[in-house]
């Protein structure tokens, strides 16, 4: 009994640790729902965290050393682009959908449009290896990795373990993207009392609720499901989405549903950037919704705005602008300086 209640005590200690370590790395507003990252199963770790960030925006990721993942996913937009509708890789490579936002991945369970990745310490694995993308090969990658005396040095500082393996390398990317929280936009600030919105702003949430809220779910602005919004098929990409991975028939053209924070760092819009715009987003869910089988319940019925409403609910839009996460400068490139050369 007693060795029972010692071992239970000290799983509760561990617990509390991760919890306070984790803390002090890691914001969670209290109006946030609880994460879905098993944060005991990678605990944050500020050392962990700079080494993630240094491979993030580190090209040696990429078969020829020329695409980082912030080639893709630039802190200055919300880690998304906005330079083109594809993502562009090795080579010149044109990619198949535009490159997603990074942030608040603590409470997403799968990843990439079709959700064909279930955990965040596996999602790196996919652009790493997608031949238009960084092309690279991950045995060949680690042992580049290997063969840098800083990255080994790195390494051995975070890990206590000099010798690179793909999960320090995959968790380390894991760690960096956690961090990445967007919470401090003024619809944050009037959720926490802090500010108030504009009647104009005020109309607009009014219409969001009514219309945008059962997919865009605050306060994540998304409840990362996948859905079937009415876009015609490009009939150049022929890109069905879920399907893809699933290969039921309900899944074809459903893609995971995006945050609609930073919205106006992250355009050009949709899986295949296709609308540069919100007032083109806006005229596709009142005019241009294709009826299929698979078309999302909720949009069955058109969203039929005023133009003073349409006006209204962009304002309210843009209160979901998070400046403060966009420039955070902890989030951008930053040598690691305070590891001993020796």
């Amino acid at each position: 009994m007693h060795k029972k209640f010692v071992l239970i005590l000290a799983a509760i200690i561990a617990m509390s640790f991760v919890l306070i370590k984790q803390g002090s790395m890691f914001y969670q507003p209290e109006y946030f729902p609880k994460p879905t990252y098993n944060f005991t199963q990678n605990p944050l770790d500020s050392l962990t965290i700079e080494l993630g960030r240094t491979l993030f925006y580190d090209p040696i990721l990429s078969v020829d050393n020329s695409i980082s993942c912030a080639s893709c996913h630039s802190p200055y937009n919300a880690f998304a682009h906005t330079d083109h509708d594809l993502s562009h890789g090795i080579f010149d490579s044109i990619g198949n959908r535009n490159a997603p936002a990074l942030f608040n991945l603590a409470w997403q369970e799968s990843f990439m449009w079709d959700g064909a990745i279930n955990h965040l310490d596996m999602q790196a694995l996919a652009p790493i290896e997608h031949p238009k993308e960084m092309g690279s090969n991950i045995k060949e990658l680690l042992n580049k990795l290997n063969d840098s005396t800083e990255y080994k040095r790195l390494f051995y500082y975070t890990f206590n373990d000099s010798i690179i393996t793909s999960s320090k390398l995959l968790k380390a990317l894991s760690q960096f993207q956690l961090t990445l929280v967007s919470a401090h936009s003024k619809y944050d600030m009037v959720m926490l009392g802090k500010e108030q919105f504009t009647p104009q702003e005020k109309n607009g949430y009014e219409l969001f609720k009514k219309n945008c809220n059962s997919c865009h779910s605050e306060p994540l602005f998304s409840n990362y499901a996948f859905k079937n919004n009415g876009l015609p098929i490009d009939t150049t990409l022929n890109d069905y989405g879920r399907f893809t991975i699933t290969q039921h028939e309900e899944d074809k053209l459903k893609f995971k549903v995006p945050s609609l924070r930073n919205l106006s760092y992250t355009y050009p819009y949709m899986h295949d950037g296709r609308f540069n715009t919100l007032k083109e987003v806006l005229k596709h869910y009142s005019d241009e919704i294709q009826k299929t089988n698979s078309l999302s319940p909720e949009l069955t019925t058109p969203i039929i705005l005023s133009s003073n409403e349409k006006v209204d609910l962009i304002a309210f839009l843009l209160t979901l602008n998070d400046q403060a996460f966009v420039f955070d400068k902890k989030h951008q490139f930053k040598k690691i300086s305070n590891i001993p050369k020796e």
